[in-house]
């Protein structure tokens, strides 16, 4: 194979067949990306066009990046291979959507970042290949406060409030290639504050808060209910299951979504009330404990920590021992426990923060 690109059809690297070539490229890490598209014209099609992300993911090499940002307005990328920080340019958003609460996902080659505009939801997305950030199709159904997991190309969004604060029990799937949302079958019960993850190939929402309304003396109230109930959206059927009794750590009015992760098909869980880590067993439907936390959850009800998979690794990125700090641990659930407890690592250590608002983590 010779990959045709810029201004000549020359050897990619002296002496090696473009095939040998085009496999040993693969290999360069995404930090020297920078430096590789300034060799050559070719080289740098090679980055811009997304041909060595598509030969990557053809060869199964992906490095896992975490994408944070601690104070609402700066993106920042951080490969904990290198220990190497990059700063994302800024969202050429409006001051509404800059300065409001956001969600975020990290899908194929995209980051994909929610807020409210001054008259409705939007969706921007950054690119790794263009290295730009444009704005997302809108959903069928905008929301926010949804679940959500990605698997490959595509993610899930499900569960949510709408404009008007109206719980949802839609669900849409958004596919990074056509860059268009499909509607999904709805779930059994609308749901938000949810938390969503990919696991055995199917995607489920866990947690959260449904509402019922119900007609008193003539009015109309509303009463909030904590879900322990979990569903299961099978890709291949097109249908959910509910599992009665999935999370029942159940969510109080001011606590974050379920800080879930899934970790070589593992579902693990960070139960913000008394700072354990625990591991979901299958087949018994349950919980068990793993140990605690590097940092606590409990004092801000969960908000403020990422909880996320990172390859095989668990990591935590949170505030330490109240100062104005923020702390990346990981552990690898492959490595055991150490006298019973968890072993964590710290990855780095980033002054002047001390809340994370958005993490999410791409895989390429």
């Amino acid at each position: 194979m010779r990959f045709k690109g810029g201004d000549y059809d020359g050897s990619l690297l002296p002496g090696l067949h473009d095939d040998i070539s085009l496999n040993c490229l693969a290999y360069v890490r995404r930090s020297d990306y920078a430096s590789l598209i300034s060799v050559s014209k070719r080289f740098n099609s090679l980055v811009n066009t997304g041909y060595l992300y598509g030969l990557r993911k053809k060869m199964g090499i992906a490095e896992h990046w975490m994408y944070l940002v601690c104070d609402l307005k700066e993106w920042e990328a951080f490969d904990p291979t290198t220990k190497k920080w990059m700063t994302l340019p800024e969202i050429p958003c409006d001051v509404c959507f800059k300065n409001t609460d956001k969600e975020s996902l990290a899908v194929g080659t995209e980051l994909l970042v929610f807020g409210r505009e001054v008259f409705d939801f939007a969706i921007w997305k950054y690119s790794l290949i263009t290295r730009e950030w444009a704005k997302c199709q809108s959903m069928n159904h905008p929301r926010c406060l949804f679940g959500s997991g990605s698997f490959g190309s595509i993610t899930i969004v499900a569960g949510g409030s709408d404009r008007s604060g109206i719980f949802l029990d839609s669900a849409e799937l958004y596919d990074s290639q056509s860059g268009k949302w499909e509607i999904l079958p709805k779930m059994n019960c609308p749901r938000k504050l949810c938390s969503g993850v990919f696991m055995d190939g199917k995607f489920y929402v866990i947690g959260g808060m449904s509402c019922e309304r119900q007609n008193v003396n003539g009015v109309m109230t509303t009463t909030i209910i904590p879900l322990a109930c979990g569903e299961e959206y099978n890709l291949q059927t097109k249908q959910w299951k509910k599992i009665e009794g999935m999370y029942p750590s159940v969510s109080r009015a001011a606590q974050a979504p379920p800080l879930v992760a899934v970790v070589d098909n593992q579902l693990y869980a960070a139960e913000s009330l008394t700072n354990m880590v625990k591991k979901y067993d299958k087949e018994k439907n349950c919980w068990n404990v793993l140990g605690r936390l590097p940092v606590r959850a409990d004092s801000s009800n969960g908000w403020g920590l990422a909880f996320r998979a990172c390859g095989n690794q668990l990591v935590v990125v949170g505030g330490h021992n109240g100062r104005k700090v923020i702390v990346l641990h990981s552990w690898s659930p492959n490595s055991g426990l150490v006298d019973g407890e968890i072993e964590w690592k710290v990855l780095d250590v980033r002054q002047n923060l001390g809340f994370v608002y958005n993490c999410a983590v791409m895989g390429c």
